[in-house]
């Protein structure tokens, strides 16, 4: 006979467990295979499990999960799709993402990283903060225009993100601080720059409406498309960067390793997804009942499939907590996995070999100035400021 789901007994979402995410996360994990939490969502967060339930679309479906409100204010498609109505999605980007596409959104990308780290050559030692001066300044700049969006105050952005993560979590006080912001201008400034009028006649974005007109999608679809992949690739991207400067400043051998072999930016970029993974969960609803060791999941429960708690499982990873170049990190999570898989993994590598790439070419080394401040949100996690001074070769 199976064995009850326990129940956890504390709440995971409040501010000072947003503050302490990852330990929080760490020891709901330990607690036991599956917990469930008071409003009923039950939450996993074992690598075996969690990655077994990603690649089980039919079993784990998106459709539905942990506090989805389909009115939200957030863009309703794809992450919320399963197959078939996924599949058609995607293979739209899939065929927006050609080699002539993805050289164009590189050049974009290579120019930004130049342009900014010269900048930040001319402020060698100071300190500066590696979110908004760094990371999220450069993909604010470059992402929106290898989308083909038009130019622009982009200062909305930081509101979409709040928006769009507070919308993932429950309705808590977190939540309500979120959304008392006024969202007007945001869902203005969206409207605008996903207007078919505005975008560059032969970018992402435009493809995304020529599909449209070619019965692949519905203009409404393309439209949802493009602000989703601008949600979805903008924030993770961002955080997970700001982590990998905080990573080489804390193991500043490991960023030895990458200035002796630049070849090395891409694997310092996952470790640092692996090792501070930028969202805490992915949410799904079970179709079926779910066996988790001696427990079951009952079909129609909402479930909590924890990234970062997986992807410090010692089950799983030697010395997990450790930030180390050298690991296999083809079962890492943070790109998830299956048909759910980040389909803006190739952009998010584009953008790290740019600013990195240019980076580790001019640094010296990079210190950390001062305590990393927590993004205050539920289900996305990391820095939002981390103070630091990069130190350029003389």
């Amino acid at each position: 006979m199976a064995r009850e789901i326990p129940d956890y007994p504390l709440d995971i979402f409040t501010h000072d467990a947003v503050r302490n995410a990852n330990a929080i996360d760490d020891a709901l994990r330990e607690f036991s295979p599956a917990v469930r939490l008071a409003d009923g969502t039950v939450m996993i967060g074992r690598h075996e499990h969690v990655s077994a339930g990603l690649m089980d679309w039919k079993s784990f479906s998106s459709t539905s999960r942990p506090w989805h409100d389909p009115k939200s204010l957030r863009p309703e498609i794809l992450l919320t799709d399963d197959p078939p109505a996924h599949t058609r999605v995607r293979r739209v980007i899939g065929d927006a993402l050609s080699p002539r596409t993805l050289d164009s959104m590189r050049e974009i990308f290579v120019e930004g990283a130049e342009k900014l780290v010269a900048e930040l050559r001319q402020r060698d030692g100071e300190l500066l903060d590696g979110v908004t001066e760094v990371t999220r300044r450069f993909v604010y700049d470059v992402f929106p225009d290898s989308l083909g969006m038009p130019h622009g105050d982009r200062n909305a952005m930081t509101g979409f993100s709040n928006m769009v993560w507070a919308t993932m979590g429950p309705e808590n006080a977190l939540f309500q601080e979120a959304m008392a912001e006024d969202f007007g201008p945001v869902l203005q400034w969206l409207d605008d720059v996903s207007q078919r009028e505005g975008l560059e006649p032969d970018g992402f974005g435009m493809l995304l409406f020529k599909a449209a007109d070619e019965g692949k999608i519905t203009v409404d679809e393309a439209k949802l498309l493009l602000l989703t992949i601008l949600s979805a690739g903008t924030d993770t991207t961002y955080i997970t960067m700001a982590n990998l400067l905080r990573a080489w400043a804390e193991y500043p051998e490991e960023f030895a390793k990458v200035k002796e072999n630049p070849k090395l930016v891409r694997n310092a970029f996952d470790e640092s997804l692996r090792w501070d993974s930028p969202s805490r969960m992915a949410g799904r609803i079970t179709t079926v009942d779910v066996p988790i060791d001696d427990m079951v999941v009952p079909a129609g429960t909402r479930v909590g499939l924890m990234f970062a708690a997986a992807n410090r499982d010692p089950r799983f990873w030697e010395d997990p907590l450790t930030y180390r170049i050298g690991r296999d990190l083809k079962h890492s999570l943070g790109f998830g996995y299956g048909v759910h898989a980040c389909v803006g993994r190739t952009l998010a590598y584009m953008e790290a070999d740019a600013l990195f790439g240019a980076l580790v070419r001019e640094l010296d080394s990079v210190e950390l100035a001062g305590a990393v401040e927590p993004w205050m949100t539920t289900v996305g996690h990391g820095p939002a400021k981390v103070p630091v001074r990069l130190h350029f070769k003389k």
